[in-house]
């Protein structure tokens, strides 16, 4: 796509499109000077340098990168309206985009009949569901792995609900024993699955988890806001395709939430919620006398704890859809190179004489520390802390980020190791840039030399532990 050919349609269309009202004057306290734009403008862009390069294949830090040239377009067009998504007088157009957006998620998981809308983070999307969750289960708690994502038990603070952390077994999925000895309390009333954590990409067991919904009449809820899309991979054949068990059963749990604005190829903050009964959206009811008068339709903000919410965002991911759709042969064939790219790394990891795995990957996150003599937990943070710091410097440099693993995390998964101290950092890529399937030998080759020099200098220490957010 010629992204600056397209943007200069996209104003010539909305001008086009403003026209049609009559002509009116702008008001002089609107006016800005292109020369004194000029100045403010190249300092403006001088400042966004300040920045790593998360387009690029060397870059496999954090869960970054930009939105797709389709979703730009879309976003900055519906951007020059500036519609509003929480009733239908403040989008129509963006209101109905987002409706059908979220129909094509709803069929990703299975979902037939549903009750969903956009959010502007997973953070929003899971809060909904656990808000849903408490006013259905009143007076019982959540219980969530104790890998997932740290907004759980912040949210159930924030709902007055008690949280319960689950252990997790050796490769970072819910311990479903622990999960059962907790729900035989009666204490729990909503279980929170994580189909990719962010901190290794592990992907709860699902399925298996369903005979305890049944048993117990607990609630389900799937917070998939990093790894939803993979559901794309599910059973698909070749290297890149994951055991279609736990994704398959998410159309039988009672809401999930998935984030467009990562794997989907979208600008943040593009989340969303789905719940599989649609009638749900009773708790959500109240009345805005000014706010709903054009339609008797639904509107989007009375299905949403949200109000205003950007009708861009709604057009950004339909636009997107339209091209690159949520099927295995559109947006999965993307995951399927970062899922590859992830695959390979690994094989040339196990085969390193200087890199270990820390463990294999189950999604697109490979996570793997220096080989260190001695072998102990400090000597492996410092060498993780070292590779990190030195990789963003020098001509060739290689962004990445860092995982902390506590000491009994670190001795499931490697028993052999010291533990000297509570923990150990160690290194965490994120390929989810299909570009990584043709560049990983490169950052592999960088990472390599890094890690051997950290492992001459085990003394070194550094800073720059990332975590994953949302």
């Amino acid at each position: 796509m010629d992204l600056k050919h397209w943007l200069g349609r996209a104003t010539d269309a909305m001008q086009e499109w403003a026209d049609a009202f009559g002509p009116y004057r702008p008001h002089p306290a609107l006016d800005v000077d292109d020369d004194r734009f000029a100045v403010v403008f190249e300092e403006f862009t001088g400042r966004l340098k300040d920045n790593y390069p998360f387009f690029h294949p060397s870059y496999v830090g954090q869960m970054l990168k930009p939105p797709h040239p389709a979703a730009a377009v879309g976003y900055l067009t519906a951007m020059l309206i500036n519609p509003n998504n929480h009733a239908l007088d403040g989008g129509p157009a963006t209101a109905r985009m987002e409706r059908e957006a979220v129909a094509a998620l709803a069929a990703m998981f299975g979902f037939g009949t549903h009750l969903g809308h956009l959010t502007t983070s997973g953070t929003i999307a899971n809060l909904e569901a656990l808000f849903v969750a408490r006013e259905l289960r009143p007076g019982q708690g959540v219980a969530y792995s104790e890998d997932a994502h740290y907004t759980h038990g912040r949210m159930c603070r924030v709902l007055g609900v008690e949280g319960w952390p689950v252990p997790t077994d050796g490769s970072g999925r819910m311990d479903l024993a622990a999960l059962e000895e907790l729900l035989r309390t009666g204490r729990v009333g909503t279980v929170v699955l994580t189909a990719g954590t962010t901190g290794l990409g592990a992907v709860d067991p699902v399925d298996e988890a369903l005979v305890l919904k049944e048993r117990y009449g607990v609630r389900l809820h799937v917070d998939a806001a990093y790894g939803g899309f993979f559901t794309l991979l599910a059973g698909a054949e070749g290297i890149e395709g994951l055991p279609a068990g736990p994704w398959r059963a998410i159309a039988r749990c009672d809401s999930v939430v998935v984030d467009p604005h990562k794997h989907g190829l979208q600008p943040y903050g593009c989340g969303a919620v789905l719940f599989r009964d649609p009638d749900v959206g009773r708790f959500y009811l109240h009345d805005s006398p000014y706010t709903y008068f054009t339609s008797d339709e639904l509107h989007l903000g009375e299905i949403s704890l949200e109000c205003s919410r950007a009708g861009a965002s709604a057009a950004a991911l339909w636009l997107t859809f339209q091209l690159l759709p949520p099927t295995p042969e559109g947006l999965g064939s993307v995951l399927a190179a970062g899922r590859r790219a992830a695959l390979k790394w690994a094989d040339l990891i196990t085969a390193s004489g200087v890199l270990e795995l820390y463990q294999p990957p189950q999604l697109d996150i490979v996570s793997y520390f220096p080989v260190t003599d001695p072998v102990s937990l400090s000597a492996v943070d410092a060498a993780s802390a070292r590779v990190l710091a030195d990789g963003m410097n020098g001509p060739d440099p290689v962004f990445l980020s860092t995982l902390k693993a506590d000491r009994e995390a670190f001795a499931v998964r490697h028993p052999g190791t010291a533990a000297d101290a509570d923990g150990a950092r160690v290194l965490r890529s994120v390929l989810m840039k299909p570009e990584s399937e043709q560049y990983v030998e490169r950052v592999h080759e960088r990472v390599e030399l890094l890690a051997g020099a950290a492992a001459a200098a085990p003394g070194a220490t550094g800073r720059g532990t990332a975590r994953a957010g949302r």
